[in-house]
């Protein structure tokens, strides 16, 4: 009994001490090659009644054709064969509408509809299959170490993700551990509609977590920028779903 016991303390002790704590923030800011890194791997969502977007595609977009019920958001690529995170709003309807996957920029655009493989409305975040060649996706930052409050960030939405505005978390990530949840955290870059899912990044163009949500500070009806919120999934989670998808 007394030799099990020092065993489970034993083993107690060694986790509480594999625990990473925030290390020093690593100052390094985004440069060009982070912007084109993500422009690379832009992705949009469309979600409509409408089968077939195409012609609006090849319209460049233009809003004379542009499906009348249309919603969408941002989404980020995250393996070689279709995969994608979104924020779960996003895909609030797919039940009743098609989610379109547009993924590329200019000549290389690709667009196909996706499934929704799993969703978790309580932490706004969406799992996405889309039947594509996703060969420009992102990686990771590490889930073994906790990433401090003013770590150097920038995201990577539709709508203003491309632009050179840089932020910082404004909470710590902490390291991740066996299975779990995600993990809801704040950042100071606004966001305007269309960037909801897309990425944010630290300044190496690795993935931290998807934008989720922006709040406003309202004094005599004057709009105060806050903070935005960001999700960043429990990565052994996120592999499990995939893996499981794939073997469907």
């Amino acid at each position: 009994m007394m030799r099990f016991f020092l065993l489970v303390m034993s083993a107690a002790l060694m986790a509480s001490c594999m625990m990473q704590l925030p290390r020093n923030v690593d100052r390094t800011l985004p440069d060009g090659q982070c912007l084109a890194i993500a422009s690379q791997r832009i992705t949009a969502l469309v979600v409509t009644k409408q089968t077939d977007i195409t012609s609006w595609i090849s319209c460049g977009f233009s809003q004379k054709v542009a499906p009348k019920d249309a919603n969408g958001g941002t989404a980020c690529p995250i393996s070689s064969d279709g995969y994608f995170l979104t924020a779960d709003h996003v895909v609030k309807n797919s039940a009743t509408q098609i989610v379109h996957v547009i993924y590329g920029r200019g000549s290389r655009i690709q667009t196909a509809p996706a499934r929704v493989i799993w969703r978790d409305a309580k932490h706004d975040i969406a799992l996405l299959h889309a039947p594509l060649n996703t060969p420009n996706y992102y990686q990771f930052t590490s889930p073994e170490y906790t990433m401090p409050a003013g770590t150097p960030i920038f995201h990577g939405g539709i709508t203003t993700g491309l632009k050179p505005i840089y932020g910082a978390l404004s909470s710590d990530i902490p390291a991740q551990r066996g299975f779990g949840s995600a993990h809801r955290f704040r950042i100071d870059i606004p966001l305007q509609p269309g960037d909801s899912g897309g990425p944010i990044l630290d300044a190496r163009a690795r993935l931290i977590g998807v934008n989720s949500s922006v709040e406003f500070f309202v004094p005599l009806e004057t709009p105060i920028f806050t903070e935005s919120q960001g999700i960043r999934p429990h990565l052994a989670q996120i592999r499990k779903l995939i893996e499981q998808d794939r073997r469907r």
